[in-house]
């Protein structure tokens, strides 16, 4: 998939992507490759929170199951094998996370394929400069309600299909020619199997809101932007397990974009 590597996009402690010529096959210029540091190396705390309820995922996308007795003892010592199980099925939850999202029409990089420690997805910018990371700009008035609403539209879709980012905030939206995308979901949590879900939503939202009232948002439509309103909203709508129509749903996220 990848001709050349460019440029180095982003360096952190569990991963750094790249920008890359894409092979033409691609269908895209560019292609983002995020590549995972090894396992030891991983620095996130508290990661045990983020996998309660989480299945493995082997590198082929497919759930390991309880049975396969060989795969399960080296987790649970600790192994060399199981560490490699381990940091591929926290690779593979964003791999396939990335898939359905953008399946379902939700502002994410379109996913291109992945290895033992790699991710290949869509580059967001251009030849000159990566799309900058939302909380280094500057909205304008005219964009602000509706970037909001579009984030808000974004967290329904993720709990449509039962999931919560976990670590969503103004530093992994990245900002391109007045449209928003969302990054970074390895640590993607479980709605209906995680204790802590209601929790990690609820800091998820105040990070979201916090930004959008730094940046003058008082509402968009209906949705206030305000933390304990938009919880109330969502704890009655996911958490008691109602199912919505889901277009109808999104619908009172949406701003009309002029």
């Amino acid at each position: 998939m990848i001709i050349d590597v460019l440029a180095r996009l982003k360096g952190g402690k569990e991963a750094s992507v790249y920008r890359c010529e894409a092979h033409p096959a691609v269908g895209a210029r560019f292609m983002a490759a995020k590549v995972y540091r090894p396992r030891m190396f991983r620095n996130l705390r508290n990661d045990a929170m983020y996998r309660e309820g989480r299945s493995i995922i082997g590198e082929t996308g497919k759930e390991i199951k309880e049975n396969e007795h060989r795969v399960m003892r080296a987790l649970s010592k600790k192994t060399g094998f199981g560490d490699q199980v381990a940091h591929t099925s926290w690779l593979m939850h964003e791999m396939t996370t990335l898939k359905t999202l953008y399946d379902a029409g939700a502002s994410v990089p379109k996913p291109y394929g992945s290895s033992l420690n790699v991710i290949g997805m869509d580059y967001i910018g251009d030849e000159y400069m990566a799309a900058p990371p939302l909380n280094s700009v500057t909205l304008e008035s005219s964009e602000r309600d509706m970037l909001f609403a579009q984030t808000l539209r974004n967290i329904e879709i993720m709990l449509q299909h039962g999931v919560i980012h976990g670590d969503l905030s103004a530093f992994n939206i990245l900002y391109w020619e007045g449209r928003i995308t969302l990054i970074d979901f390895p640590q993607v949590v479980s709605l209906h199997r995680n204790s802590r879900a209601i929790s990690i939503l609820e800091r998820d939202v105040e990070r979201i809101c916090e930004y959008f009232a730094g940046q003058g948002v008082t509402s968009a439509g209906n949705i206030p932007c305000d933390p304990a309103a938009i919880m109330s909203r969502l704890r009655k709508r996911y958490f008691s397990r109602q199912r919505l129509n889901t277009e109808a749903d999104y619908s009172r996220f949406q701003v009309e974009d002029e």
